[in-house]
């Protein structure tokens, strides 16, 4: 049962735990940053509201979009007109104690305004000089007020502070949307290591919020029969292993993001269009040898190989199959690869929330805009 106000609220977290909940007033599916952000507003705007919140796997789930998102907040992403939204969300990421400021530069083969040379950034930035042709980039600009995060950490903050503030919390639950609720299928392991259902239970709700990241719009889709213009795209994050520390800038280049982290670098390459229906990933090959990263990431890596030397070097973990490079799909709201994150209405008390490749710099403002909508407040913190 939700907590009432000082009162936590109950984690079902395996099958042995019984869950015999049949009434919600809220259902936030989906236990992301997104979701679990918009369930924590929720219960600080409309703490009467009895609210449960649902996840496929565990918090944070290690196998979504939320865990390997690259964790870049830079004003150079902020949509025109959403400059307030995107300081609000930066204020709020410091709620991570991983989150921390590191400047980001932008790196361009052309003179541009706001850019300066490229060496005379590298005289500020020296840790970045052995990552770069200046020749071959030689205008710049910086964000000094950029930031690193990580938004699985995110996640995990924001739902044990909605448990903590009354949320109940059912994990390892696949959920389906239904006329007057949700089918919720609690899953657990067989001894040969398959996930199987092992109960279902109704469990009727007003409102539902699908934050199911990219599976969200089939989700609707699917149960709901409602048609939506968005899309998903697969994106992968090699790992180059060239050295970095606490004073090398975030790098970005041709769309291509470089970003410090676990001692070398994260790579994170640009999403170009939405993958088509049924698309399923696969590997590329790089001179005739199979290799991890899909065929549109290896083209954007080979493209910028001369102004990005580390990028030609065994430095570059590529592998040999797709399950060597992590990677995760990823939402595009409006089916756009630039869209900002949105929640719309579905109909009948339904709302989807999706983050999307702009997740990092305005997520945490549009969970709140819709938790603040259902609660029915019209004030918003950023003005």
């Amino acid at each position: 049962m939700t907590g009432g106000p000082g009162q936590a609220g109950q984690v079902w977290a395996h099958v042995g735990q019984p869950f015999g909940e049949r009434e919600y007033d809220v259902v936030v599916l989906g236990a992301g940053r997104m979701g679990t952000a918009c369930a924590l507003y929720l219960r600080r705007l409309a703490p009467h509201l009895r609210l449960l919140l649902v996840e496929r796997g565990g918090l944070p789930n290690e196998e979504g979009a939320t865990i390997l998102a690259p964790g870049v907040w830079t004003r150079l992403d902020v949509p025109p007109g959403r400059e307030a939204e995107a300081q609000w969300t930066h204020a709020n990421l410091f709620g991570d104690p991983t989150a921390k400021p590191l400047p980001l530069l932008r790196l361009h083969p052309e003179e541009g305004p706001g850019r300066v040379p490229t060496r005379q950034m590298l005289a500020r930035f020296p840790e970045a000089a052995s990552l770069l042709d200046p020749d071959a980039l030689p205008w710049a600009e910086v964000d000094e007020d950029a930031s690193t995060y990580r938004p699985g950490a995110v996640a995990l903050a924001c739902g044990q502070a909605a448990v903590r503030e009354g949320a109940d919390l059912l994990l390892n639950t696949h959920a389906h949307l239904t006329p007057g609720g949700v089918r919720l299928d609690r899953l657990t392991v067989t001894n040969t290591h398959e996930i199987v259902t092992h109960e279902t239970h109704e469990v009727r709700a007003g409102i539902v919020i699908v934050a199911m990241g990219a599976e969200g719009p089939a989700a609707a889709e699917q149960d709901l029969g409602i048609h939506t213009a968005h899309g998903r795209a697969y994106r992968q994050f090699p790992r180059l292993n060239t050295p970095s520390d606490g004073w090398t800038p975030v790098l970005r280049a041709g769309g291509l993001t470089l970003r410090p982290q676990h001692g070398g670098f994260t790579v994170v390459p640009p999403l170009h269009h939405r993958d088509p229906s049924g698309y399923v990933p696969q590997g590329g090959r790089l001179t005739g040898v199979p290799v991890g990263v899909r065929r549109e990431t290896l083209e954007d890596l080979t493209r910028l190989m001369d102004a990005l030397p580390p990028l030609a070097t065994g430095a570059l973990e590529i592998g040999r199959s797709l399950a060597d490079v992590p990677g995760a799909w990823v939402a595009l709201p409006g089916g756009q690869v630039d869209a900002p994150p949105r929640h719309e209405a579905l109909g009948d008390g339904r709302h989807l929330l999706l983050g999307g490749p702009l997740a990092d710099t305005l997520g945490l403002a549009v969970a709140y805009d819709l938790a603040a909508r259902v609660a029915g407040v019209e004030e918003r913190p950023w003005g």
